[in-house]
């Protein structure tokens, strides 16, 4: 398990997405589940989408901080909160835009957590480690 365990902890870039990914799937299927129950219990889309977001932000940090880029401070929280605001956004015209073509809201936004999933990578690198991913590089 130490073998495999080192292997998830290298600072190269492609480490750093496959962390990315393997705690991304959790934070996005957290946020799913949570826009799930609000909808479930008859919030509209929008402002579940929303609310979503503002309880996410906090986890999504501590584990994209902590987990993928080492990162233990909270200094860089506010940016990281514009950034994702920037990508709920994104989200929140990309699910009208779908609902408007005729999409339910939940099937509508299973399709665009993966975009937005991608969409994050980026910006939260530049975020917390101060560059754009480069990949091929150690």
């Amino acid at each position: 398990m130490t073998g495999l365990m080192q292997r998830f902890t290298g600072d190269s870039d492609k480490m750093r997405f496959v962390r990315f990914v393997l705690i991304g799937l959790v934070n996005t299927l957290v946020g799913y589940l949570i826009f799930v129950v609000f909808v479930v219990v008859g919030i509209p889309a929008q402002p579940a989408l929303a609310a979503a977001f503002v309880l996410g932000v906090l986890w999504n940090y501590w584990t994209h901080a902590r987990f993928v880029f080492g990162r233990g401070e909270v200094s860089r929280l506010p940016v990281y909160g514009l950034v994702y605001f920037g990508i709920w956004a994104f989200n929140a015209l990309a699910l009208a835009g779908a609902q408007r073509a005729g999409l339910y809201p939940l099937m509508a936004q299973a399709a665009l957590a993966p975009v937005a999933a991608v969409l994050s990578f980026f910006l939260i690198a530049r975020v917390l480690t101060g560059r754009f991913p480069v990949f091929g590089k150690k």
